[in-house]
């Protein structure tokens, strides 16, 4: 398709994605893209001796999640990645020696664009999210993923903004789940991550002992190809796996206006878990900051940061009342981070969606959940929607795409206000661990030992501290809440 004759102008992509309510993939958008020649052999050439940083994962079936904080870390060049799966005798693979393909995966995650470029600023008009809508807006606001086989990301919720995602090399799988299955996804906030929440269930090896609830979700499942670019609405929970041998993919995040109070309600969250786990502690001796964290911030920084954002979204509240434009607020209503660690921005927030009929078709196919059975229950295995769709863009759609799911498989600020990336209150606080206490004993009462971890994951559960938020603004802002009482 040629580049003059998209399916949808600018200013009609960025109407659907104002109004889209679930995943769906945009095809034919980027045949003209010149960042689908961004193969990792292509970047390996570009880098030449710059070092990435590498998260390694072994390659093992178990039922809980594997965290970023439970993995290995190398820097390598990114030819010494590519040379590691062939493995050849006098090849350099630098770090990798040390990791044998055979048991590990690789995952070259998050990385920023305008910092990997900086060099070659020219290279970011490579990117052309432009073209759905959001003028201006292209690989220096981007970060770049790259991975082997059974490279993952952890079952999370990005508490800011909305994501959009083009595969430029190999497939990745994601599953999806709505946020009305946040309670069977069990929500924590450890191991910390600004903006980030993760789920406590490993949603492909389901363990349904701990996690019962987990039936009740409903995975929207989709292979991303290359050329095709997905959309992940405002807190949608996803699990994304890589499954060709090399993959290469670029998002960015755009923000939304209802991020002012989600910044509130990360300034606290925040707050309460590095209070608490900073705190000397029996139980309080685990790796519970996410690696992508600089550090641990004093109280009196993490309580500016929370007056920071409520005095933020106070006054954009009150620019909206009096007709006021709010571009001078737009620097405090961040998505992720930037290029230099700090959070992004974006001139152009996509708005709240007004009633509007979103043209599914050919080049705009939505990301569908069907109820199946389980595979916890039956062994199934989950199908998935598999856009058929080549870097040439063609326009045809196989007949055997399909979308489907299966329930069990389930699937900042400023640097003045936060930063980025845990559990639902559930009727036991130690419901999500083995029966018994942490240690494996029991209390004379019968009943397990409530564990600092327990205790957070009801603090800064996402609905009480979303009341929280609502609160702090209510009290310190004068303004009244719209929002139905827990």
């Amino acid at each position: 398709m040629a580049d003059s004759v998209k399916p949808f102008s600018p200013e009609e992509a960025k109407t659907i994605l104002h109004h889209l309510q679930q995943p769906a993939v945009f095809m034919n958008m980027t045949c003209a893209w010149p960042v689908l020649h961004w193969t990792a052999e292509r970047l390996s050439g570009c880098f030449a001796d710059k070092r990435l940083r590498f998260r390694l994962g072994r390659k093992e079936e178990i039922n809980t999640p594997l965290f970023e904080t439970q993995c290995s870390y190398v820097e390598a060049k990114l030819s010494q990645f590519l040379n590691w799966p062939l493995a050849q005798s006098g090849m350099d693979i630098g770090p990798f020696v040390e990791y044998p393909y055979s048991d590990y995966w690789a995952y070259a995650d998050y990385k920023y664009i305008a910092v990997l470029f900086q060099d070659q600023p020219s290279m970011f008009e490579d990117v052309r999210w432009c073209e759905f809508g959001f003028e201006g807006r292209n690989g220096r606001e981007s970060t770049l993923w790259i991975g082997t086989e059974g490279a993952n990301t952890p079952c999370h919720l990005d508490t800011y903004g909305c994501n959009l995602v083009l595969q430029v090399q190999g497939r990745k799988r994601w599953h999806l789940f709505s946020p009305e299955d946040t309670a069977s996804l069990y929500p924590t906030r450890v191991p910390y991550e600004e903006s980030s929440v993760f789920s406590q269930v490993n949603v492909l090896q389901p363990d349904l002992r701990r996690f019962p609830a987990f039936q009740k979700a409903r995975a929207h499942t989709v292979t991303l190809q290359p050329g095709q670019v997905l959309f992940v609405p405002r807190h949608w929970w996803h699990y994304v796996e890589s499954v060709d041998p090399i993959t290469v993919s670029v998002n960015s995040w755009i923000e939304m206006e209802v991020d002012d109070e989600a910044r509130v309600s990360e300034a606290v969250t925040k707050a309460v878990v590095c209070a608490i786990k900073s705190a000397p502690s029996d139980d309080n001796s685990d790796n519970w900051l996410n690696p992508t964290e600089e550090g641990v911030t004093s109280h009196n920084e993490n309580m500016q940061y929370v007056n920071l954002a409520v005095r933020a979204c106070a006054q954009r509240q009150m620019n909206l009342c009096h007709g006021k434009p709010s571009q001078n607020l737009r620097e405090t209503r961040p998505v992720k981070r930037d290029s230099s660690g700090q959070i992004s921005k974006n001139s152009d927030p996509v708005r709240d969606p007004a009633p509007f009929s979103v043209p599914y078709g050919p080049h705009l196919i939505p990301v569908r959940c069907q109820e199946e059975d389980l595979p916890g229950k039956r062994g199934g295995t989950p199908k998935d929607l598999e856009v058929k769709s080549s870097i040439n863009c063609a326009a045809r759609i196989e007949e055997d795409c399909t979308v489907s799911s299966d329930a069990a498989l389930r699937t900042e600020p400023t640097s003045a206000i936060l930063h980025h990336r845990k559990h639902e209150c559930s009727p036991s606080f130690s419901q999500s661990r083995e029966p018994g206490c942490a240690d494996g004993t029991l209390e004379e009462s019968g009943h397990a030992t409530i564990t600092t971890n327990d205790l957070l994951d009801c603090l800064v559960h996402p609905d009480i501290i979303s009341r929280v938020a609502e609160l702090l603004l209510e009290r310190h802002t004068g303004r009244h809440r719209t929002t139905t009482s827990l």
